[in-house]
């Protein structure tokens, strides 16, 4: 029974929605492309697929990333299954005229070649209403900045997975602050060998220590610095 191919419409929709994370669990894009489509085929609104499908399907993936149970190849995987996803979805949300969060630009720092860590941040943001410009690897300071006054963002993340490389925020960071512009954006850190302290040290408004805490802390900050200045929620 386990070698036959389960059909999706078949399933009641809770159930659908759970094979959907198994799905995006192992990586299975033909399948979450299908899945969204059945679920928005029975009424279901652009939004909730996204949020109860495949943003839930990843904050697990996150999860298990983060401890060790899931490994970069499988996160790819993952990544490549909700993008399969989203692809169906997003120009169903841009109809409905969801309105997005807010805006991040992100990148790995100067001198940092990782980015499976950053892309997975930036999947997850994109899936809980973020619109997001990723700036990929080895970004400088005049980058971050370019891209910040092209995009106007309400938040600046910056990743790095080596320890050479982590003290480069500092330099971003102050370069932000010289321009008299670091009032403007929160700024988040993330990264493997990073922590609370760090990002303190560096003056970042917080450090995120894996995927869903960032996607999470980013929607909180937006929106407290939204209800702070007087803007609608």
């Amino acid at each position: 029974m386990a070698d036959e191919e389960l059909d999706l419409n078949s399933l009641s929709d809770e159930d659908l929605v759970l094979q959907m994370h198994d799905d995006l669990y192992d990586g299975l894009a033909a399948e979450i492309d299908e899945g969204t489509r059945i679920l928005l085929d029975r009424g279901w609104d652009p939004q909730r697929v996204l949020n109860d499908a495949l943003v839930e399907g990843m904050r697990i993936v996150g999860i298990d990333f983060r401890d060790g149970i899931l490994f970069v190849p499988e996160v790819l995987l993952a990544a490549n299954a909700m993008k399969a996803g989203m692809e169906v979805l997003r120009p169903l949300l841009a109809e409905t005229g969801a309105e997005t969060i807010g805006k991040v630009v992100i990148g790995t720092v100067k001198g940092d070649i990782h980015d499976i860590g950053k892309n997975l941040v930036a999947m997850m943001l994109e899936g809980a209403g973020f619109e997001v410009v990723n700036l990929g690897i080895n970004t400088d300071a005049d980058e971050f900045i370019a891209a910040l006054d092209e995009h106007k963002p309400d938040i600046l993340g910056m990743s790095a997975l080596l320890t050479t490389t982590m003290p480069y925020m500092k330099v971003v960071i102050e370069a932000l602050k010289e321009k008299g512009i670091r009032e403007d954006y929160i700024v988040l850190v993330g990264g493997a060998p990073l922590n609370e302290e760090f990002g303190v040290a560096v003056g970042a408004d917080a450090y995120c220590r894996d995927a869903a805490v960032a996607a999470e802390t980013a929607e909180a900050l937006v929106l407290a610095r939204r209800l702070t200045s007087g803007e609608a929620p």
